[in-house]
């Protein structure tokens, strides 16, 4: 601290959630350099800058459990869909796909489910340390943590994704696996459901998440069936952190199509019994309609398809497949093959399923946005907003204390981020600072592209990053990377 200032920020009178799910406090909140240095009723310190917030509500700032931000995080201009949300930190590098290292060492192509975030040019680092590297040099709009994705381990090593890996290609990805966590990684994921890893076998998954359990990181894990099939891949996932040891976080979990609907109770009952013996979580966004590449199973199963991006014919994007169908004169899957490669939201799952995994008390909430859409799914800009303004305040579903814990207190705690996710002394000043009455999410599926409405200011590291319109055109993340 310089002159006579004895903090850098003080919010004064503020309803104050603390992340760990208790009911909130009135009290003050002061904040010096990058940590929280007060907390009480009518401090007087003195302060640089001094925020009234009577009538608001302040918590840690949200945690981003499930992104596919890998690129989007290196540029401070694309993280305002994150900040407007009230989120200061993101999970990058889910589902198997992450930006390093470079999927093309033995493939002049970027295959598909890995053109969700990048191209073959963004495609550049050839080991993961270089995209931490490049995080670094970039500073962050945003925290990030970063996993190291399966798929494009697999398109690295594998020659023929569409079948099991030989035992030499396994000890490769093992390797480059291995590299990954020394440099950083904060754990492995895996997209099982997509084709080119779908060919894995259990003993192969094993393999590869025993080395992540061996230093303590995070196995995480799109399930290989999300359908009729989601209860015997919870059975597999369970069946696999046992056997590793690994913390396990089951991502985005939904039961899929008509026929699936309901399932829920069963895997969360499946979940439940688990984790009296093993770290295992989950993961849920509060939407029923999912967003990927286009796959012709997922349309089958869906009562509605729109397009949200397409490289041959991106003027489709925003239109539903039946329309362009019918504008073509094709069959509907005809026409979704002429779309790729392209992505697609699918409208496919029940309301009852949703609210069971969203209110089920241990479960956490990522976005799992596609920031590289054209026509994204309206969870990149709305999804935090939605749980607290839709399904804490309109529906009652859940608490807000228990809404706010879920994306922050409970989050830090299964990524293992010391004194992050907390408003507490000594903590990492990530802040949102919003109004509970009014706190909602605006981005619709017909006009996704739109800031969340009640979010007043965000403080990333104790520096103002969103001030309720814009962000701050600051770096205020870091990387934080796994240290050992």
């Amino acid at each position: 601290m310089t002159g006579d200032f004895e903090c850098d920020l003080l919010i004064l009178n503020a309803e104050v959630y603390d992340g760990t799910g208790a009911p909130p406090i009135m009290a003050d909140v002061a904040v010096a350099g990058d940590r929280i240095a007060a907390i009480g009723a009518g401090l007087t310190l003195s302060a640089r800058e001094v925020v009234k917030a009577a009538g608001l509500a302040l918590a840690p700032g949200f945690i981003d459990v499930h992104t596919h931000d890998d690129l989007a995080a290196m540029r401070v201009e694309t993280s305002l869909p994150k900040l407007s949300q009230g989120v200061t930190t993101v999970v990058t590098g889910n589902c198997g796909i992450s930006l390093g290292p470079s999927p093309l060492t033995r493939r002049d192509t970027v295959v598909p489910p890995l053109d969700l975030i990048a191209t073959a040019e963004e495609y550049r680092y050839p080991r993961f340390g270089d995209y931490l590297d490049a995080l670094r040099q970039h500073a962050p709009g945003v925290n990030v943590v970063p996993l190291v994705g399966h798929t494009v381990l697999r398109a690295r090593a594998v020659e023929d994704l569409t079948g099991p890996a030989r035992a030499e290609e396994v000890e490769a990805m093992r390797q480059d696996l291995a590299e990954a966590l020394d440099q950083g990684a904060a754990g492995l994921s895996t997209g099982l459901a997509y084709p080119p890893a779908k060919a894995a076998t259990t003993s192969e998954v094993l393999t590869l998440v025993g080395e992540v359990a061996t230093v303590g990181a995070l196995w995480t894990t799109h399930m290989r069936d999300e359908r009729t099939g989601v209860v015997s891949a919870v059975a597999e996932t369970i069946d696999i952190a046992r056997r590793s040891g690994a913390r396990t976080l089951i991502s985005h979990h939904k039961c899929c199509g008509e026929a699936a609907f309901g399932l829920s109770r069963t895997t969360l009952a499946m979940i439940e019994e688990a984790r009296g013996e093993i770290r295992l979580d989950i993961d849920v966004y509060p939407y029923t309609a999912s967003s990927t590449v286009l796959i012709e199973s997922f349309a089958r199963d869906s009562r509605r398809v729109t397009v949200s991006w397409s490289d041959p014919h991106p003027d489709m994007a925003g239109r539903d497949l039946d329309e362009i169908a019918a504008f073509w004169g094709i069959d509907p899957m005809a026409a979704l093959d002429r779309l790729r490669p392209g992505g697609a939201i699918y409208h496919q799952m029940d309301d009852d399923d949703l609210e069971r995994i969203l209110s089920w008390p241990p479960s956490l909430v990522g976005s799992d946005g596609l920031p590289r859409d054209r026509r994204p799914h309206p969870r990149l800009w709305g999804a935090f907003p939605r749980v607290l303004g839709h399904y804490a305040r309109e529906q009652a579903l859940l608490p807000m204390a228990g809404a706010i814990a879920k994306m922050t207190g409970q989050t830090a705690d299964v990524l293992d981020l010391p004194d992050r996710g907390r408003i507490a002394e000594g903590a990492f000043a990530d802040l949102v600072l919003f109004d509970p009455e009014t706190i909602r999410d605006a981005a619709s599926f017909e006009d996704p592209v739109r800031p969340s409405i009640g979010v007043r200011a965000v403080y990333v590291n104790g520096r103002r990053a969103y001030d309720g319109e814009t962000n701050e055109g600051s770096a205020c993340g870091r990387l934080l990377a796994r240290s050992g």
